[in-house]
């Protein structure tokens, strides 16, 4: 019997008790409410409570609700068997965050922030609402226990709006679906399939303008039903494991993703040939099948950073060996990859072959350390590519750091990235496609209690902790070297440790539709560093398919061209040269963004705002009643805070379609045309709308049709984008001065990011940050202030060339610092060049 039996035992019964109360006093509701509202007032007192200096404390016959103010915006909720708290522990929350707490103002059944006001009720709903009064959460129902398993009710209107979850497939709003939580080897998964890859049970509910998030901090089979099931309520229930949730308030969606960034931490900077082209497929072989695809890259001028080995590459798909009939001197191979500024990227799978007394490395250091999973009292062995196969007990710090010391030999050779895929874990021979529920894994790792948990507790944070286990490895090896490890499988805060891609898409159109909804969500979780296999990994694209793919992936954070054995290539220059001419402009114009891209994720690094957006991220009241822009336009998303990309909703079709651009002044990226949209509603983006105010009616959406190898940008008014000279690749230095691409409106302002590229020197000062604004004078001159450099990196550049996009003065002069200066005509405006000697500079074009 577990050691957790008792507890359990205990557990079951105080949960029949409340199940018996729960019975008698709650009531179904038949039709969704139109506001939510608070519980009921109490009219009895309630057992056991206590105000805390962060919070309450209160229990009734059979359980205990404890709410702590964290911060005046964040909450955190957990309930439990009366006496019987659970383990204060999170394998996705920062300990620092756990700890935290703030003081809060005590009232009669609950308590008050700066920012919250907090009631319950005689059954321990709980009602959360903002000091004006409105309320953003509040209970359905009582908490609902069958056995060690629970469910939460909260209520739901049709006016709210669900997002997050990670990449489950699907539409970007989850209102109306149901999902789980179990992290699951699914080929060619569709639409309609349910459970994927991750396991991120963090959510976004969006009402009247207002937005919360939601962290239920459970890693069982978890579920969530927001509206499927009855349309006045959504749920989020477990089998077993804590109750224990956090309450993130915006009021902006925007403050809401910074907030779990601080709960659950950032996606790190990445090195910078992360950001760049990446080629792969299952696989390449042999090594001269490697070395002309690096030619080709090269010959055929596609920029390119980086090139995957898949598992092929290994002895018998051993991992940590190599086939050395097929890649002969594979370090050589390596050098002469990196010599071609290619970084290469080696798949790395969790399971060990089963391999005793046969000089498997792998093997015998993992038995020597007793580093793997049990099943009655032994080794679990399980069929997956290798064969018969064990698996790292990676809840095991020790178990982790052995599995770091095993990409000794790689690191020595110079391989750049690690790929850890089928990390669910993935196991062949069961329906379930993973290890049986009564595996065995030893939790030993600071901040938890040593014990023993099942596979049904673990299961979703195997991945997790997998990458955890390479990220930390790598950095013993390397630890100024910035890791990159790719993941499929993970959890909460996995994003800390590892990038990851959507799993074994489809060479459709449909997939390719699935994918900005995905990869949205997928940031709206945490990760901002995601992506999907380019063209779809099962399948063979027809040439239009895979075009249209690889042009949008260029505005994508990882942009992975991959394929599936069996299929036909996919490679840019496959179909002829049309469509490789097509391709290879959008990989360029990737390119000249790096600036830009590389910015946006230094951003992302510090405040959790991910590289690709929905279109309510940037404008969350951008509709009269407050619904996200997003659903009037599904083939949208924002590129960085500047850059919105207008894709088709439909991009198999040959037909015009609309292109919903928010209020406000807006540029087409290609021309320069100028669209001013600032008639329409949304000019207090930055508000919470007053329901009672009349709504200024919106412009109609604009009617485009672009050509077979054109997809449409447009740029806000008022940024600045930093471009460079086109480069093949980021190990390239750029010839030539920094582009700083002007689009004149209001606030106008850009923000520049450098360093390295690839080590950690930028946290001891080795960086340039440059902050540039602009402004129109009265007189129609456009001024453009280029500040002091902060930081002490020297750049590549050492001038500027600064592009007024849209410029219409009659005047054709340009000043900088008082002195004239040559003016140049372009196709989108006008251009000057100014040197850069690192001090403030004032460029005016008048």
């Amino acid at each position: 019997m577990s050691a957790l039996a008792p507890t359990k035992n205990l557990f079951y019964l105080a949960a029949c008790a409340l199940s018996l109360a729960i019975f008698n006093t709650s009531s179904i509701a038949q039709s969704a409410p139109a506001t939510l509202s608070s519980p009921k007032a109490v009219t009895e007192p309630l057992q056991g409570l206590a105000h805390t200096a962060s919070g309450i404390e209160l229990s009734n016959a059979a359980s205990t609700l404890m709410i702590d103010a964290m911060r005046p915006d964040v909450l955190r909720v957990r309930i439990y068997p009366k006496g019987h708290p659970a383990e204060d522990a999170s394998w996705a929350v920062l300990p620092e965050a756990r700890k935290a707490r703030v003081s809060v103002t005590s009232e009669a059944a609950g308590f008050s922030t700066s920012a919250l006001r907090i009631a319950v009720d005689a059954n321990l709903g709980v009602s959360v609402s903002d000091l004006a009064g409105n309320v953003l959460q509040s209970d359905a129902a009582p908490v609902g226990w069958d056995g060690t398993g629970f469910k939460v009710s909260k209520q739901k209107t049709g006016d709210d709006h669900f997002f997050g979850l990670g990449d489950k497939p699907g539409p970007l709003d989850r209102a109306g679906q149901s999902f789980v939580m179990w992290n699951s080897d699914t080929f060619g998964w569709q639409e309609s399939t349910d459970p994927i890859y991750k396991s991120i049970p963090f959510f976004l509910e969006m009402h009247g303008g207002r937005t919360i998030g939601i962290l239920f901090d459970n890693t069982f089979r978890t579920y969530f039903d927001f509206g499927h099931e009855r349309a006045d309520r959504y749920t989020f229930s477990a089998p077993d494991g804590p109750l224990d949730y956090y309450l993130l308030y915006g009021p902006e969606p925007k403050r809401v993703v910074e907030t779990y960034a601080w709960l659950t931490g950032p996606t790190p900077l990445p090195p910078l040939w992360a950001l760049g082209f990446q080629q792969s497929r299952y696989t390449y072989i042999p090594r001269t099948r490697v070395e002309e695809i690096a030619s080709r890259l090269r010959a055929d001028k596609i920029p390119s950073d980086a090139i995957y080995l898949d598992i092929d590459y290994q002895n018998h798909n051993r991992p940590f060996t190599i086939d050395s009939a097929s890649f002969p001197d594979f370090p050589g191979l390596i050098h002469e990859l990196a010599a071609e500024h290619f970084h290469t990227v080696l798949i790395t799978d969790p399971h060990i072959a089963y391999l005793p007394n046969q000089g498997y490395m792998a093997y015998d250091t993992g038995k020597a350390g007793d580093h793997f999973v049990k099943h009655n009292g032994q080794d679990y062995v399980g069929p997956v590519w290798p064969g018969p196969s064990v698996f790292p007990d990676f809840t095991r710090k020790q178990t982790r750091e052995w599995w770091g010391t095993l990409y000794k030999d790689f690191v020595d050779d110079g391989v750049a990235g690690f790929w850890n895929d089928m990390n669910e874990p993935a196991v062949f021979v069961y329906p379930s496609k993973t290890m049986p529920d009564d595996v065995q894994h030893r939790i030993e790792d600071p901040g938890f209690a040593p014990r023993t948990a099942t596979h049904l507790e673990i299961h979703n944070v195997y991945g997790l902790e997998n990458s955890r286990g390479t990220r930390d490895g790598l950095l013993a090896l390397q630890p100024n070297v910035r890791p990159f490890v790719l993941t499929r499988a993970t959890y909460a805060g996995g994003q800390r440790y590892a990038a990851t891609w959507t799993g074994d898409n489809s060479s459709t159109w449909n997939h390719l539709r699935q994918t900005t909804p995905q990869i949205l969500n997928l940031g709206l979780s945490g990760f901002s560093m995601s992506g999907a296999d380019v063209g779809g990994f099962a399948g063979s694209p027809p040439p239009d398919l895979l075009t249209r793919w690889l042009m949008l992936a260029a505005f994508q954070p990882i942009d992975r061209d991959h394929a599936a054995k069996g299929t036909r290539d996919h490679e840019p220059w496959v179909d002829g040269p049309v469509q490789e001419d097509i391709r290879r402009r959008y990989i360029e114009e990737r390119y000249r963004l790096m600036p830009y891209l590389y910015t946006t994720a230094e951003e992302t690094s510090r405040d959790g705002v991910p590289i690709l957006r929905p279109l309510f991220l940037e404008f969350p009241h951008a509709t009269s009643d407050d619904h996200p822009l997003d659903q009037d336009a599904p083939g949208e998303f924002f590129f960085g805070s500047s850059i919105l990309v207008a894709d088709s909703p439909s991009p198999e079709e040959v037909a015009p379609y609309t292109v919903s651009l928010p209020s406000g002044l807006w540029y087409n990226y290609w021309t320069g045309e100028k669209l001013d949209r600032r008639a329409s509603i949304g000019t207090r983006d930055l508000e919470i709308r007053d329901p009672t105010a009349t709504a200024t009616p919106a412009l109609p959406p604009i009617t485009v049709q672009p050509g077979p190898g054109d997809l449409p940008l447009y740029v806000r008014g008022g940024s600045i984008i930093p471009m460079q000279p086109l480069v093949q690749s980021t190990d390239e230095k750029p010839s030539g001065p920094l582009t700083l691409r002007v689009f004149p409106g209001d606030n106008c302002h850009g923000d520049l990011y450098q360093d390295d590229g690839m080590s950690f020197d930028y946290r001891k000062g080795a960086y340039l940050r440059l902050h540039f604004t602009c402004s129109v004078g009265a007189d129609g001159s456009l001024s453009v202030d280029i500040p002091k450099r902060e930081g002490n990196f020297t750049p590549w550049w050492t001038a500027f060339r600064i592009e007024a996009v849209g410029w219409t003065s009659s005047a054709t002069q340009v000043s900088i610092d008082g002195h004239s200066a040559a003016l140049e005509h372009t196709k989108l405006g006008w251009a000057a060049t100014v040197s850069d000697t690192g001090k403030p500079l004032v460029v005016v074009f008048h």
